[in-house]
């Protein structure tokens, strides 16, 4: 099974760009892509939650729920993630560091909540690794996705290394290889932590050249690395699959 473990419903771009589900379920199939894992950012959990329901419930066998964690100034949003993981089968937490500091008070509850009910929290970091390295420290019971190994489309390998060498020290960390442009970068993290603590991921839906053209290229040069045919299927979907508990 072909899972997309990184999809956004709406970016963080500029523009706040939004793709409907049926964009996105139409360049899964165009690339043979069988599942997403599917979520907003940009906006409050709340609307987050809406965006992500409505997409599953248009397509129950393709898309995957993550609930946004996005404090609120007027109001805990706990109660809001609560609902959504306990009532509404989401199955995981994504928190961004573009729209709120990593800082103990904000990310904390979170993550102990994520310790607490067995879901992963899929954290772009923005290359903050003292910051990851707290959060692993500290819940070491939370699975953390890390995104983009660390830094998104990062073109130095010394903080890839640093992202890598936190996995094989924290075995709560799994590592998110989408946006990742050092490709033999994926294989080093198999090699070092295995591939049963790797996921890949486009990040997508984009524009360049087209939501399908995009999709291929990330898919297909992470195909054409040298893994073992279990390293890939872990990889390209089964690592994910079981974190998730995905048939």
């Amino acid at each position: 099974m072909l899972i997309d473990s990184h999809v956004h419903l709406k970016h963080g771009d500029a523009d706040k760009t939004e793709y409907t589900a049926a964009a996105i379920v139409e360049t899964m199939d165009a690339v043979g892509i069988d599942k997403s894992i599917v979520f907003a950012m940009s906006t409050t959990t709340r609307r987050s939650i809406e965006m992500a329901r409505a997409a599953v419930d248009a397509y129950p066998d393709r898309l995957i729920p993550y609930v946004y964690a996005l404090p609120n100034y007027e109001r805990p949003v706990l109660a809001e993630i609560d609902e959504a993981i306990s009532a509404r089968g989401f199955k995981g937490i994504k928190i961004h560091v573009g729209e709120c500091t990593l800082a103990e008070y904000v990310v904390n509850p979170v993550l102990r909540y994520a310790g607490e009910h067995g879901v992963p929290c899929l954290i772009d970091v923005g290359g903050r690794l003292g910051a990851l390295e707290d959060m692993l420290t500290a819940f070491p019971e939370t699975t953390i996705i890390v995104a983009h190994l660390g830094r998104y489309l990062c073109r130095e390998e010394d903080p890839i290394d640093r992202c890598i060498d936190m996995a094989e020290r924290h075995e709560n960390l799994v590592l998110d290889v989408s946006g990742v442009v050092l490709h033999d970068k994926i294989v080093d993290a198999v090699r070092r932590v295995g591939s049963a603590r790797v996921t890949w991921g486009t990040d997508g839906p984009h524009l360049s050249p087209d939501t399908v053209g995009f999709a291929r290229k990330e898919l297909d040069p992470v195909r054409d690395l040298p893994l073992t045919d279990v390293e890939e299927s872990d990889v390209m979907g089964g690592t994910i699959a079981t974190l998730l508990n995905i048939a």
